[in-house]
Order: structure tokens, then sequence, then C-alpha cells
């Protein structure tokens, strides 16, 4: 398959985590979006590469997109701290617990869309549940989950953010 599409959330409140990630190939149309991402940056949505820790990015090579406008330091901070080495740890994570094959961690890539809430404060709980959330977003992707019976099984669910 040349594209796995994953979603997940965790917590609650202004630290809530909402992924929305691909995963596919270097030469397919996720590597292309790839390669958009960290070649097409702009005001506000400054794309970044997932790493442990500087000079240690994960494989497969996955950018970070922000799914909200960051609107200052603080909120940069958090997307550039905690969310992004909770990515990093998740995606590594799950290469070493062969949810996506070791052998296949050069080829492919991942672009990992993250919510940062605008009045987040927690960093510890900014990091616990994007990791929780990528982790999850992972595992759904490489799952294909949810299966379409899964989907139209609960397609009367309550959405949380509904408005009503």
């Amino acid at each position: 398959m040349s594209m796995f599409i994953g979603e997940a959330l965790a917590g609650d409140g202004n630290e809530v985590a909402h992924i929305d990630l691909l995963i596919g190939n270097k030469d397919g149309p996720v590597g292309t979006a790839f390669a958009n991402a960290l070649s097409r940056q702009s005001e506000g949505h400054s794309n970044l590469l997932a790493v442990l820790t500087p000079n240690l990015a994960v494989k497969p090579a996955t950018v970070m997109i922000t799914k909200v406008t960051i609107k200052g330091a603080k909120q940069a901070v958090q997307m550039f701290g905690p969310a992004q080495a909770a990515v990093a740890k998740a995606v590594a994570d799950s290469v070493e617990g062969g949810v996506i094959p070791k052998d296949q961690a050069e080829d492919l890539v991942i672009v990992c869309g993250v919510f940062i809430h605008w009045l987040a404060e927690d960093d510890k709980k900014i990091y616990d549940n994007n990791y929780q959330a990528t982790l999850d977003s992972i595992s759904n992707a490489m799952q294909g989950k949810p299966s379409v019976d899964e989907m139209i099984a609960e397609k009367d669910a309550v959405h949380p953010f509904r408005g009503f």
C-alpha cells in the first residue's frame, strides 16, 4: 500500500492531543507531501522533523506539521519541545514494537499533524497526550483502523467537540 492513514485523540482540556498522520513510501504521495511540508514553510506554520534529541532524527523520517497557527513563543516552544519529543518517541517505540516493520523504516516517511491549543499550560500533559495519540494513530494507520464495519457500527457516536 502506498499510503496508511491514522488518527487519534488523547487527553482532555487545553492539553488535548489530536494527531492526524500519513505513512507511506518516500517515492509515493506521502513522500511528496513530506518534501512539500519541509520546503514550504509559512508564518505560524513552522514544520519540523521529529527528533529524539538534537542530531537524532527518528526513522521513518517524520515531519510534524502544525494544525493550528502558532501565535507566540510559548506555543512554539511547546511544539518544538514536549510535542516534538513525544511524537519522536512514539515513532521510535512503534518501530521497536514492530508496529512499523524495522526493515521498512528507511523506505517510509510520516507526515504528522499536531494540535497544540493556544491555552495549553502543562508540558508533561502535552508530552503524555501527544505520545499516546501518536502511538495510537500509527497503530490505527498500520492496522487499517477503523475498518469500514467498525465505522458503520459507530457512525452515530457523539463527537466530543461538535458544539451541542
